[in-house]
């Protein structure tokens, strides 16, 4: 209820007139204030008129009143300069932070419409929730939404990139290989790629970086991949070069095997293959990250990371098994998810720490440029009439299903504003 509430003062979705406070104070809402979703009041800078003074000001916003001292507001500094408290029910005054003074309070009237249509939103067991206005929702407002969400999926993204970054001392070379590392897991085993990637020494790969085989025992061993008596010479050797490799850079201790995730996914996914590409691409490629900062158009960037393991893993998924020869090259559409989960929001993290709009608009203009995302999730929004145009527009639809439908926060969503809307008698 008390997101509701917040929602209907935010969009202003009460009488333009007739509002006073439980003293009886007429208040005119000239700006409802700007709504913050961290610490402190729910709205900053609102400005009111209460009887014949204007006001500006914080709002807090409680399903009731009490809420203000159950949530410790009355000893918080932080909303010593409320000018108005927002509630659905006024069950008791509320004072000022190191005052006896009463803040004014206003009980908020929710239109009954309102109400059941949010009602309905929250216990809807269909999938969206507001799947029946889909198709009527102007041109206009989803192409708006839909940049937003882009942008907002994005910046989660060069977060994440610079707490990796923070992780790697500040490296940006091993958190770009942190990060490639964690999207070709590919979700199930993407955390442990992530752990395994930031105990390799990039600087010693470096050193070894003519030897492929060298590279790939770095790799294979710090994986915790070459601790089991296998008898295949490709393994043996593998082990042997670990060992000297280990005591002469004094690696630290490797991934448990058994964090790997084999069961119930293809073969063609398991970790070995893809530790294997990732040795060639960084025995190939030296200072990957200025080449991609270099690269102006897609193609280019997809020639950089082009991977295909070495000739063992042809006919090979795991060690000392043999399979049926197959081309274990990194797909298009595998090329296409890395540009779009590590080389884009790269960009833009770079760009933004370096002050380069130039690297932030290469990066937005390649998310327009890739084709969009062929999954469940964008198949859904295609049957109700959503449709993605590029990868830009596919991103946009992934983060509108995990960030507000998955967590049913359809106050914050622009088509779930569009569902509750009512007209209002000016």
């Amino acid at each position: 209820m008390e997101q509701l509430l917040q929602y209907v003062w935010k969009h202003k979705i009460y009488p333009f007139s007739g509002l006073t406070t439980t003293n009886g104070e007429v208040v005119e809402v000239i700006d409802p204030g700007l709504q913050n979703h961290d610490a402190g009041p729910d709205f900053f800078n609102a400005k009111l008129k209460m009887g014949d003074v204007m006001w500006v000001g914080n709002v807090e916003v409680h399903e009731k009143a009490s809420g203000w001292y159950q949530h410790g507001h009355h000893l918080n500094p932080a909303y010593a300069n409320v000018i108005l408290h927002v509630v659905g029910e006024a069950d008791t005054d509320i004072t000022r932070f190191g005052s006896s003074q009463k803040i004014p309070q206003l009980i908020l009237p929710c239109p009954d419409e309102v109400k059941r249509k949010y009602a309905l939103l929250r216990r809807m067991d269909a999938y969206p929730a507001c799947y029946a206005i889909l198709r009527d929702i102007p041109r206009l407002v989803v192409h708006s939404w839909l940049s937003a969400l882009t942008a907002e999926r994005i910046d989660q993204k060069v977060s994440l990139i610079r707490k990796r970054l923070r992780l790697c001392d500040n490296n940006w070379e091993h958190a770009l290989f942190v990060t490639m590392a964690r999207n070709l897991g590919f979700g199930l085993n993407g955390d442990v790629f992530e752990a395994w990637a930031r105990r390799i020494n990039l600087s010693a790969v470096g050193k070894h970086r003519d030897d492929l085989r060298q590279i790939e025992a770095i790799f294979f061993g710090m994986a915790g991949l070459l601790e089991e008596p296998i008898g295949d010479p490709y393994y043996l050797s593998l082990q042997q070069e670990y060992r000297y490799l280990s005591h002469k850079f004094n690696f630290p201790t490797p991934i448990q095997t058994e964090r790997w995730k084999l069961f119930r996914i293809r073969p063609q996914a398991f970790p070995h293959g893809k530790i294997a590409q990732l040795a060639n691409l960084y025995h190939q490629q030296e200072s990957l990250l200025s080449k991609l900062l270099e690269a102006h158009d897609i193609d280019t960037v997809k020639r950089l990371l082009k991977m295909s393991p070495s000739a063992y893993w042809t006919n090979h998924y795991l060690f000392g098994k043999e399979a049926a020869a197959t081309n274990k090259h990194l797909s298009n559409e595998s090329l296409n998810l890395l540009l779009i989960n590590t080389v884009i929001p790269f960009l833009v993290a770079y760009g933004k720490h370096k002050g380069n709009d130039s690297l932030c608009l290469r990066a937005s203009n390649f998310l327009e440029q890739l084709k969009p995302e062929n999954n469940h999730i964008i198949r859904q929004w295609e049957r109700f009439g959503l449709m993605a145009d590029h990868a830009a527009d596919s991103q946009a639809l992934i983060q509108l299903r995990k960030e507000y439908c998955d967590k049913r926060d359809c106050l914050r969503c622009r088509i779930g504003y569009q569902y509750l809307a009512v007209k209002r008698e000016p």
